[in-house]
Parts: C-alpha cells; structure tokens; sequence
C-alpha cells in the first residue's frame, strides 16, 4: 500500500475536515503533521523546516514515501530542499500541493509584507510536482496573479514558459464532502427559514446581509433566521444589529456546539444565502443544500461552477432575489442530491487517487480537469 506523509500546518476548519475526508476514502499508509489552526503567517514562513525536524525524528526505516501531500500553508520549496538532506529520506516522494486559498488572490489589509506570502505560493507551486485547487475560480486567479507577478519583473528578469509550466502539472480538485445519512425533517415552518453559515468576517460581507435583512423586514416579509458559522476575536459590528434588531425571529445566533447540532440547524433551514466577497469555494453552502437548503449565491468567484445560473444573483438584484426566494419551497431530497451529488467523496474519490499516485511524467485524466483558457 502507498505510503503517504500529510503536512497541515493550519490542522483546522476546511483544511482538518478535508484531510479526515482523504484518509477515510482513499486508500494509503498515512502520517500526518500538523500544527493547530492559528498564526498563518508563522506557519507559511517556518512551518517548512519545523515539519523537516519532525521528519528527523522518524525512525530511518519510516522515512520512506510515496508522496507528499502538503497545504498552501507550507512553504513547498524550502520543503523539498530541506528533506533532500535528509538521510534516508525518498527523494523520489511526489510532493503534492493542494491550495485552499491562494495569497495572489487573498484580501490583505494595508499589510506592507503580504508580497512574501504571494512569492512563498508562487516558489511553492513551481517546486511542487502536481498542484490541485479546490476550484477553477482558485486556480484562474493563481494563475492571473502569477501573470502579474511575472510581468512586473520582466523588462529584467524574464520567466518564459513558468506559466504554461504550472498549468501543465495543475488540476481542479473539489475537496469532498462526506454527506450524512438524512434525519427526518420537521414539518414545514410557519414562516420560512434563512440560514447563514459562514465564518463571522468581514470577507464574508455579512453588512450586506443584515442591510438585506433590514429592506425584507421593512417589506413586510416574515421569516425566521439561524445565525451560525465560525466567530473570533474580532466580531464584525453588524452581528449585534442582527442580535438586536432580529431577536424575536431568532432560532440560533452563534456557533453550533457539535457538528450534528449544526447538522439539525441545516436540517430546519429552507433558504441559504450567501454576500460573501471572497469566497475559494464554498463547503458550508454545498452543506446547507445537501439538508435541503435553497441556495441564494452572488454570481462570481467560485460560486458560478458549483451552481446553476437559477441559483445565483446580480449585485443590483440581491434584494429582490431575496424577496423572491423566500416564497420558493426548500428542496426535496431528490433535487437536494442532484445538485449535491458530485461534490461527495465517492464520486472525487478515484480522481484524488490518479492525482496523488500517478508516476511523475503520467499523463493521467482526472473528472475535474482545469477549464481551458488558463494557460499563457
């Protein structure tokens, strides 16, 4: 059986839930290295030699593997030099990158060194042997990012073909999602039920929701609201208007204390919206639809791939849309499944196992190959 080192140096979230996911589907010997989900500038600039420490206390016999499967988070480059020098290390591991998120694309606020987490990527991806993204809108800003990158340097430094490069060893990998087995569904609401699900930040634009929320209330519409998804240290302000200004339409405010709670939350749902102005993909709303959650999503970033234009809508529309929405049914199981269906882990499964395994110059064909267009 393949042996397989995993290296997470931010072992939370999307990141630890994609990782559990590959190691229950897709057969392999596994480690896994991590560090706990915090201080992502730290881990992108020295995760790389701490996980190489950790490979020098292995056992010689147990440093041997079949590939290596690291985040974005890992500076890749320093990675495989530091492990070169390492006795008994397989220097013919496949060194595998998959991005969640990419820093040529990421929002950085008045951050005068975030250029280094951009190059870090940038180095990481040219040393990887294969790179997947969880989503063709992932890879398409990567790759326009690395564009710019490069032009800004050309008239001295000029790069032909790194691009074409990267394309060539580049796929597009939705990160599976393990559906549950469906509970029974209460019976339906008095009045219909919006779910927000999504991280308490700024980049999920929650001001736009609770703005929608407000022009809905003054329509006279009636509706019932759960309010859940990940918060910090830092809360935008809007989510007190929310509590205060919504208290009485209210059936959750805040974090699910377990995922089978959040689970039952979805399950009460008929409505999930997003005002995200970021967003790499888009687990928590393919999770709202699988429990039977209509989606009400803006038609850019990675949103257009996952969902069918019904589904979507145009900045100057949301309202409206959303007015609209709020007198459609929550999907049934059937319609629930067919648009969720091949998100799931048995339909990426053999995909993920072609990416990791294959032989190094392997042509190979995976279900989700990048859209054309992206190379230059």
């Amino acid at each position: 059986m393949k042996r397989v080192l995993l290296l997470e140096p931010y072992y939370g979230g999307s990141h630890r839930y994609f990782l559990e996911g590959l190691q229950r589907h897709v057969p392999a010997r596994y480690r896994l290295l991590t560090l706990p989900a915090r201080k992502w500038k730290m881990r992108m600039q020295l995760s790389a030699p701490w996980f190489v420490e950790q490979v020098k206390n292995l056992p010689p016999g147990e440093r041997y593997f079949d590939t290596v499967l690291c985040s974005s988070y890992v500076d890749a480059a320093v990675l495989r030099a530091l492990l070169s020098r390492v006795p008994g290390w397989s220097r013919d591991a496949r060194l595998c990158l998959y991005f969640h998120e990419n820093q040529l694309t990421y929002p950085q606020r008045h951050d005068a060194g975030a250029h280094q987490f951009a190059a870090i990527n940038f180095h990481s991806a040219l040393a990887a042997d294969a790179i997947a993204f969880n989503s063709a809108y992932n890879a398409r800003t990567f790759l326009d990012g690395c564009r710019k990158y490069l032009k800004a340097a050309e008239s001295e430094l000029s790069l032909p073909g790194v691009i074409d490069e990267l394309y060539r060893k580049s796929r597009v990998l939705f990160p599976g999602v393990d559906f549950p087995e469906r509970e029974r569904r209460p019976g339906p609401a008095a009045f219909p039920v919006i779910v927000w699900n999504h991280r308490w930040e700024h980049d999920k634009n929650p001001e736009r929701f609770f703005q929608a929320l407000t022009e809905l209330a003054r329509r006279h519409l009636d509706f019932r609201l759960i309010v859940a998804g990940q918060s910090f240290r830092t809360i935008p302000v809007c989510f007190e208007h929310i509590r205060r200004d919504f208290a009485g339409r209210l059936l959750h405010f805040g974090y699910a204390p377990s995922h089978r709670e959040y689970l039952a939350l979805l399950n009460r749902g008929d409505l999930v919206v997003s005002t995200a102005l970021h967003e790499f993909y888009g687990i928590a709303v393919i999770e709202a639809v699988r429990a039977g959650c209509r989606p009400l999503l803006p038609n850019r970033l990675s949103y257009p791939e996952l969902f069918a234009e019904e589904y979507l809508y145009g900045e100057d529309e949301f309202v409206d849309k959303f007015a609209e929405a709020l007198h459609k049914p929550r999907l049934d199981d059937d319609e629930a499944d067919r648009l969720t269906g091949r998100f799931g882990w048995p339909t990426l499964t053999p995909a993920y196992r072609e990416w990791l395994f294959e032989e190094k110059n392997g042509v190979g064909s995976l279900s989700l190959p990048m859209p054309s267009g992206l190379a230059g």
